[in-house]
């Protein structure tokens, strides 16, 4: 079964390979620590519900949704509460540093939604951007002194440490082509942005007794207070796709993912899905893949 990591997960897990990552009770809202990358070589499959920011050297393997990225070079690569990821290191030597952070923390007393407008934390996604020599120091150095100011006793440190994390997020986004990052919301790119947001908050399916709530484009219409044809319309202006061909999309995407990374049967998944029996699961999988779940499963390596 896969569940939602929290914060306190998240320390208690890593604090059992390395002691050094105990939690720190920060001053002001939200939560941020930062750490050297320690001697963790694998995480399990999930969704955290917090932000994270790491700089890797070493070859490793992100596993995000049903997709797969391989880090064979200095990266920088941001992670998200709405995209589950698992981690494993592919070379012996693995060093770097990464941070954890709330967005309460980043954007105390403001709005909440405003890093799921960032380009670098879209849903689905996992950000990852490969460094040259002088974007390597420069991330370098905004570690170094993360780092050096989590140690110090100054009474206004977080203060610092969130500028310093603004810092990290702009060196990232000028590495973006400018018209990605500067792109007008429009009306149909908010509308489209609220169905994403919604649609990933029903994910990862942590048990087949809890099934997915929302299955038709009627169903999240209503849930965004919208008329149907409104929505598949600012779907289709934004990405070129509908809206039942999106929520298809992202039911496959979690069954691979499921089939991949869980022990449960077709049955199960079926269920956790929101399909009524694992017969329509089957069709419905074989019309959009090609295969049946069972010959997709056995056809994981």
């Amino acid at each position: 079964m896969r569940t939602t990591e929290s914060m306190r997960d998240f320390y208690l897990r890593v604090m059992e390979t390395d002691p050094s990552h105990a939690a720190l009770n920060n001053a002001g809202p939200g939560h941020f620590n930062v750490f050297a990358k320690g001697a963790c070589r694998k995480s399990p499959y999930g969704r955290r519900d917090f932000y994270k920011i790491s700089l890797v050297f070493g070859t490793g393997k992100y596993t995000y949704s049903d997709k797969s990225i391989v880090l064979d070079k200095p990266a920088l690569v941001f992670f998200n509460p709405f995209t589950p990821y698992a981690w494993e290191a592919v070379s012996d030597e693995q060093k770097g540093w990464y941070c954890v952070f709330t967005e309460e923390f980043l954007h105390p007393g403001e709005k909440k939604d405003m890093l799921q407008d960032s380009p670098l934390y879209r849903h689905g996604q996992i950000p990852a951007f490969f460094l040259n020599k002088a974007q390597e120091e420069e991330i370098i150095g905004i570690y170094g002194k993360m780092m050096a100011e989590m140690a110090a006793d100054y009474i206004h440190k977080f203060d610092v440490l969130r500028n310093y994390l603004h810092l990290l997020i702009h060196t990232a986004m000028k590495m973006q082509p400018i018209e990605v990052v500067e792109k007008t919301i429009s009306a149909s790119s908010r509308i489209t942005h609220l169905f994403f947001e919604l649609q990933e908050r029903q994910f990862p399916i942590d048990a087949p007794e809890e099934p997915l709530r929302l299955k038709t484009a009627n169903q999240y219409a209503e849930a965004l207070a919208i008329h149907v044809n409104h929505l598949n319309r600012a779907l289709k202006d934004v990405t070129g796709k509908t809206t039942t061909e999106h929520i298809s999309a992202r039911i496959i995407s979690e069954a691979r993912a499921l089939l991949k990374h869980s022990d449960w049967n077709i049955a199960e998944i079926a269920y956790g899905l929101g399909f009524e029996y694992p017969a329509y699961f089957t069709l419905f999988f074989k019309k959009q893949t090609g295969l049946t779940p069972m010959e997709a499963r056995m056809s994981i390596v």
